[in-house]
């Protein structure tokens, strides 16, 4: 009976994810609350069929809270997306309560090198500005290669640049340490297929992560987020 009903909730969300490619963060924030605990225990990540995102990023808030963060995260990512490189992603990720910015590795990086491009500091100084405007969030980065070359010397390499970029917002943007961590994924978690040039180039990325910290939820629990 439980395998039941865990069942008739994840049709349930897979129904209302499927729905709304439309909404804004706002909707799908409020929208997340209907699957109830057993969808929150399952864990966003899994329900989306990406485990090790969700393992990252945890369940969403959902309900009332969720809709609030959502819409807080829907004002920084039109702000992002409007002082970016056009070749960053800027996407929202956990049912709309947070933000995932892509940079492609040709855009930070030459190749085998973790040594930060003039056009990627400036990319970066404006990623910062938004990070300090915004200070009620967490902060990962997290650095992936693609299956090129072998697997140690990649997880050695996708480490050393994020935590380029970690320094860099730290020590040179002024970002707080203490709300960003950073960590390295070498060949793991492909967005795209090793088989051809152009899967390979998308795998070679750095990711950062914007998630909304625990003020930030408490605010949203109590309906005073702005």
């Amino acid at each position: 009976m439980k395998h039941l009903k865990l069942l008739s909730v994840l049709l349930c969300m897979a129904v209302v994810f499927t729905s709304c490619g439309t909404w804004n963060n706002t909707a799908k924030g409020t929208a997340i609350g209907v699957g109830g605990g057993a969808a929150a225990g399952a864990g966003i990540g899994a329900l989306a069929g990406n485990t090790a995102l969700g393992a990252v990023i945890g369940a969403a808030v959902g309900g009332t809270a969720g809709a609030l963060i959502g819409k807080k995260m829907d004002k920084q990512k039109k702000e992002l997306e409007a002082t970016l490189p056009p070749e960053t992603t800027v996407e929202t990720i956990n049912n709309g309560e947070a933000l995932k910015v892509t940079f492609d590795s040709g855009i930070l990086f030459a190749t085998n090198s973790s040594t930060l491009s003039d056009a990627s500091r400036s990319a970066l100084r404006k990623l910062a500005v938004s990070l300090n405007e915004n200070p009620d969030t967490d902060i990962k980065i997290v650095g992936y290669t693609d299956n090129t070359g072998k697997v140690d010397y990649n997880q050695t390499l996708s480490e050393k640049r994020a935590k380029s970029v970690y320094d860099y917002m730290m020590v040179d943007q002024g970002v707080s340490g203490r709300r960003m961590e950073y960590e390295g994924k070498g060949v793991h978690d492909p967005v795209a297929s090793n088989d051809t040039p152009e899967g390979r180039a998308l795998n070679r990325r750095v990711e950062i992560l914007i998630l909304a910290n625990e003020k930030m939820i408490q605010d949203a629990q109590q309906g005073t987020l702005k």
